[in-house]
């Protein structure tokens, strides 16, 4: 197996550009009811395509994207954690966000948490970002939690514009986190 090229690591997540053979794996996890509660359906193999050249070209031209993320003890594509251009219509847009989705069968083992922390790291330390900001549906708890972890605050409660014909996903939270603030408990260290 040839060694993969990351842009950073975490003590047990390897970040990196996609690559072709990541859009079956993507496919599969984006298809996956279970990991997609919290959107308004699944999304479709040309959808998942679609995305990964998006965030391909997002890495090349601005040096991140949501990464696709291995496990570095063994390799094994887990999904994707990190940052993304945003611009839809907002109270706090346009702006950089952080987000995940991971394959159902490495919840539970921190790596969200974990790999979150290390996208705010190299967007703070490597990227000079600011001001990094996290949206997810009011009801979406397990990730509003990792938002919480990594020390991000509450910034408001809005309609998401792009879910206005899902009744039960529209209400959204947007949380943040500034370069230098300083996380008890999870991280060490300012960020």
């Amino acid at each position: 197996m040839p060694t993969k090229k990351y842009l950073f690591t975490s003590k047990r997540l390897g970040f990196r550009n996609w690559v072709d053979d990541d859009i079956p794996k993507m496919t599969k996890i984006s298809a996956n009811p279970k990991v997609m509660r919290f959107f308004p359906s699944v999304a479709s193999p040309v959808q998942t395509q679609k995305f990964v050249l998006k965030m391909q070209h997002l890495c090349n031209d601005k040096k991140f994207c949501y990464f696709a993320v291995d496990r570095l003890e063994d390799a094994t594509f887990i999904g994707f954690i990190g940052l993304c251009e945003q611009s839809y219509v907002a109270p706090f847009t346009p702006c950089i966000d952080i987000g995940w989705r991971l394959d159902e069968s490495f919840w539970g083992n921190g790596y969200a948490t974990e790999g979150a922390e290390a996208c705010l790291k190299y967007a703070f330390n490597q990227l000079n970002i600011p001001k990094i900001y996290a949206i997810a549906s009011e009801i979406n708890r397990p990730s509003i939690r990792v938002m919480e972890k990594i020390g991000m605050t509450k910034n408001c409660t809005f309609e998401h514009p792009k879910l206005l014909d899902t009744p039960n996903l529209k209400k959204c939270v947007c949380y943040e986190i500034e370069k230098g603030t300083v996380v008890a408990d999870y991280l060490s260290k300012e960020v």
